[in-house]
């Protein structure tokens, strides 16, 4: 207490203390921002490289390549899942990783009879796998519900952009697919960054925001308005804002919940695959919930137009 005033006296600590945690403050905020230039230069530098060959491989890889293409990241993507959500029963998550392969190239092959086989093969291989090869039984029934789950949320999922490529317009359906989601998913982090106030669900992804969600869709409808004008004239403008707003919600749903899988997991990337992005599925997240409804759309509604 003061001997004169009888108020606390705070210590703040000597002008040369103050001057270090200033100079410390400032050596942290370089850091940040350099790892974030850093981070910035390393998704452009992927993004220079894999764009002009996604492109390729959609306009001259045929529907064959294509599908193989799908066969090989959804190997990838299962890979990735099992490594973070069953990171202990690796030989078992890599045996049906394999089957990521597989389910594409067997349900794309155009006989529709062969997609129940192999749907149903992988889950009872992973029975199988866990009724001799458990450890721990009271885990028994959850590992093989992870296992399955795999096979559910990424070759299920991603197959549907195999039947897309195959239909009519196939190329364009694609392309416009790609176009909703990344310009979506621009536009909602420069418009979040800018203007974001409102958290849209923070205890998943505590760094999206309702203005970023909202400026996300605008961004879709925009992108798909334009490939109406360069690439895809067959698409009417009411098909374009709907096919649009649908597969952007989607794509922003297909995000948090790759957000709420990582978070379950304990991990931040899925993967290190993709230089300044994290994994395969950093990547697919909004694409593996746009790509079944962009099928359904192009295959049972569009054709009514």
């Amino acid at each position: 207490m003061s001997a004169v005033s009888g108020s606390p006296v705070i210590n703040c600590g000597s002008a040369a203390d103050r001057g270090a945690f200033r100079a410390e403050s400032r050596c942290r905020a370089g850091s940040g921002r350099a790892a974030g230039k850093e981070l910035t230069i390393k998704r452009l530098l992927t993004a220079v490289i894999a764009l002009p060959l996604l492109i390729l491989l959609i306009l001259k890889g045929g529907v064959t390549g294509f599908t193989w293409f799908i066969a090989v990241v959804a190997a990838l993507g299962m890979d990735e899942f099992y490594r973070m959500a069953l990171p202990d029963r690796r030989p078992e998550g890599a045996a049906l990783s394999l089957f990521g392969i597989l389910i594409p190239v067997m349900s794309g092959a155009g006989d529709s009879s062969l997609f129940p086989v192999t749907m149903t093969l992988p889950v009872l291989v992973a029975a199988l796998l866990l009724l001799f090869r458990f450890r721990d039984i009271r885990q028994a029934s959850q590992e093989w519900a992870i296992l399955a789950a795999g096979l559910l949320y990424v070759p299920l999922l991603l197959v549907h952009l195999v039947w897309l490529r195959a239909g009519t317009h196939g190329i364009s359906w694609i392309f416009l697919m790609l176009v909703i989601v990344m310009a979506g998913d621009s536009a909602a982090y420069y418009v979040g960054s800018a203007l974001g106030r409102v958290k849209l669900y923070p205890q998943v992804s505590p760094n999206k925001s309702v203005e970023g969600a909202l400026g996300g869709l605008a961004g879709s409808v925009v992108g798909a308005l334009i490939a109406r004008m360069t690439f895809f004239p067959e698409l009417g403008v009411a098909d374009a804002v709907v096919a649009a707003l649908l597969l952007g919600v989607l794509g922003q749903l297909g995000d948090l919940f790759e957000s709420l899988l990582k978070r379950s997991c304990g991990v931040k990337d899925s993967g290190t695959l993709v230089p300044g992005h994290g994994g395969i599925l950093d990547r697919l997240d909004s694409i593996l919930f746009a790509a079944p409804a962009a099928y359904w759309y192009a295959h049972f509604v569009f054709p009514l137009g």
